[in-house]
């Protein structure tokens, strides 16, 4: 067996690019699972045993040849599903009328702790919304937005961890104290509550009262954009 394909994950990633999928998100939605969670199963970081002959038909592969390895199997170009009329209601701009609007969802986890690394081209998918809500909830357009998701508990309760969160990027000065900002420092994405304490200092503080506070130099702390809306399941 070749040994660049000698893991689980190295031999979906293999099967995947052979079969024609351009990227992980693609193949993604073909299996109807989020891209953050696939991600993790091409890249190693979890297993994904309960989905491999889900994987392996998609593929065109076997099962016991994607989890255990063995001789390089042929894998079939896959053939692209013929063109449907979708679902959902057409993607407009705002000044266009009621349609939905189309908000960017940045592949990418901020951190609710001590911060998780910022990846530079994080895959992108669109979420579509209702243009009466984001009306309602900023004045920014749309390309000014993104979807991201949270990753921790240090703003429980406000916050809870996988919650996503809207970004408004034409909020990145600190002008209003204790509101919740995505923001970078030292290159690790966080979502916190941030307060001028003191000349050229900004403290980043955490809603669970069980995780201490920083104050950091404000010249260090880059800000992405305000939080104005966060969604969660139940």
């Amino acid at each position: 067996m070749d040994e660049s394909l000698d893991t689980p994950h190295a031999r979906l990633q293999y099967a995947r690019r052979a079969a024609g999928f351009a990227d992980k998100a693609e193949f993604a939605r073909e299996v109807g699972i989020h891209a953050t969670t696939y991600r993790a199963y091409e890249n190693g970081q979890n297993g994904f045993a309960k989905l491999a002959s889900l994987f392996a038909k998609k593929l065109g592969v076997s099962t016991d040849w994607l989890m255990h390895g063995g001789e390089t199997p042929d894998v079939p170009l896959r053939v692209p599903s013929p063109p449907t009329r979708p679902d959902l209601p057409p993607v407009r701009g705002a000044s266009d009328g009621d349609g939905a609007i189309a908000v960017r969802q940045v592949d990418l986890s901020y951190a609710m702790g001590d911060g998780t690394t910022l990846e530079d081209y994080p895959e992108e998918e669109r979420i579509l919304f209702d243009p009466n809500f984001l009306r309602r909830i900023t004045r920014a357009t749309a390309d000014r937005l993104f979807v991201a998701r949270g990753d921790g508990d240090s703003m429980f309760p406000t916050l809870l961890n996988e919650d996503e969160v809207v970004i408004d990027t034409t909020q990145r000065i600190l002008n209003m104290q204790d509101r919740i900002w995505a923001c970078a420092y030292r290159g690790a994405g966080m979502i916190k509550r941030l307060r001028v304490v003191g000349d050229g200092m900004v403290e980043v503080r955490s809603d669970n009262k069980t995780i201490g506070d920083h104050v950091v130099p404000a010249e260090d702390l880059h800000i992405v954009g305000r939080v104005i809306w966060v969604g969660r399941r139940v």
